[in-house]
């Protein structure tokens, strides 16, 4: 109690203090949760891409790249190292495009159980069913969780996509990254939507079942995935061969990158603020003088001296740290509902962010305490007896 005393007797200087504090703690939470949700983007298409290789024609991973014949399969199969080739047909769906913090809404399609039991990247799903082999050839889709809640749908209605109406048979459970705005379709619908998709000259010289965008391969047991694709790419001249490794190294240190500028935003604006409690802390002990003075002459340590003001300085943190946490957790809140019924879901506040940003907000104000209270335990007791 003695403490907060201490604190209260200069009221509007602690609460300005406690503000810059604050301001900073709301800064750092709310850009840690918007590095949380790019790093969940790319955990996503990291788990996705892991472990197979992914060929397209230009454009990444399939998505905007030129159309593929599907005959190609048979020839992805005979190099060595291939244990499994499954085509795959992406497109952007155009007509239900938003602005979006992520990945672009895209039509997925490929043939149930092309992949024989190897892929292991299958989001879960939260109402209705996942698509079957009696789907193929009808117009049903699985929707990710921010289409469905863009176009407000659920299971039993329906979605266009370029003048073709599907009916909605599932709804995926939130995976904070590319499954939430795919539309996943059997893979003639997708073959069809793509083939209607092409220009005129092009559309006139390909049949739909012909059409894929991608291939993805499962390489067998041991084999070498970098020089698999350097292979496919040294046979198909034009075409790319993206790997899980490849994939991350890409994306990976380009995402480490932007997260770094956005958390060092928040740290500095923290930083900002710890300087103000060292200012604080300078003026309550040149304040405090004589009261320092008197604990000295009656026995108190230097020691003492120093645990109680960077004590004090460390509850200053605590307190901004507290008020900066509920704060950014009420922007993140508010921005995320604000944006959920469009699909686009900017943050992703983790408790281990939380936790970091109070712990950080502590500990600041105890290291920003630490010149001041050495200041006030070197006083001489009698020189600070005499301080008027």
């Amino acid at each position: 109690m003695r403490m907060l005393r201490n604190l209260a007797r200069r009221r509007l200087r602690t609460a300005l203090t406690v503000t810059g504090i604050t301001i900073g703690i709301w800064a750092l939470v709310v850009f840690s949760s918007m590095a949380n949700k790019v790093d969940a983007l790319v955990s996503g298409g990291s788990d996705f891409y892991a472990g197979k290789i992914t060929v397209s024609d230009g454009g990444f991973g399939g998505i905007g790249g030129q159309p593929m014949r599907l005959d190609q399969l048979d020839e992805l199969a005979t190099i060595n190292g291939v244990d499994v080739v499954a085509p795959a047909v992406t497109m952007i769906a155009s007509e239900i495009q938003g602005v979006s913090f992520g990945p672009p809404d895209q039509v997925y399609g490929t043939p149930f159980g092309a992949d024989q039991g190897r892929e292991t990247y299958a989001p879960l799903v939260a109402q209705g069913r996942s698509l079957t082999a009696e789907d193929e050839g009808r117009d049903v889709a699985v929707l990710g969780t921010s289409i469905a809640a863009k176009r407000g749908v659920t299971i039993g209605d329906t979605i266009t996509v370029q003048d073709r109406t599907l009916e909605i048979v599932g709804i995926l459970e939130p995976t904070l990254s590319t499954p939430d705005t795919t539309i996943a379709v059997s893979f003639t619908t997708a073959q069809q939507l793509a083939h209607a998709d092409l220009p005129g000259v092009i559309r006139d010289q390909v049949e739909p079942t012909d059409l894929a965008t991608s291939f993805i391969i499962f390489p067998a047991a041991g084999a070498d995935h970098e020089a698999m694709a350097a292979a496919i790419e040294a046979r198909f001249p034009g075409q790319t061969a993206l790997t899980g490794e490849a994939y991350d190294q890409s994306v990976g240190s380009s995402v480490a990158m932007f997260n770094s500028i956005i958390v060092g935003i928040g740290l500095v604006s923290l930083i900002v603020g710890g300087l103000s409690v060292i200012n604080t802390m300078a003026m309550s002990v040149a304040e405090r003088t004589r009261e320092i003075g008197v604990k000295r002459a009656i026995g108190a340590t230097r020691r003492r001296i120093i645990r109680e003001l960077m004590l004090e300085a460390g509850v200053i943190g605590a307190i901004g740290g507290l008020l900066g946490v509920a704060l950014g957790a009420l922007v993140v809140v508010l921005v995320n509902e604000a944006g959920r019924s469009s699909g686009t879901v900017l943050f992703e506040l983790t408790t281990n962010t939380a936790l970091f940003a109070f712990g950080f907000s502590t500990v600041l104000g105890v290291i920003a305490g630490i010149v001041p209270a050495w200041s006030a335990a070197r006083l001489d007791p009698v020189a600070a007896l005499r301080y008027e």
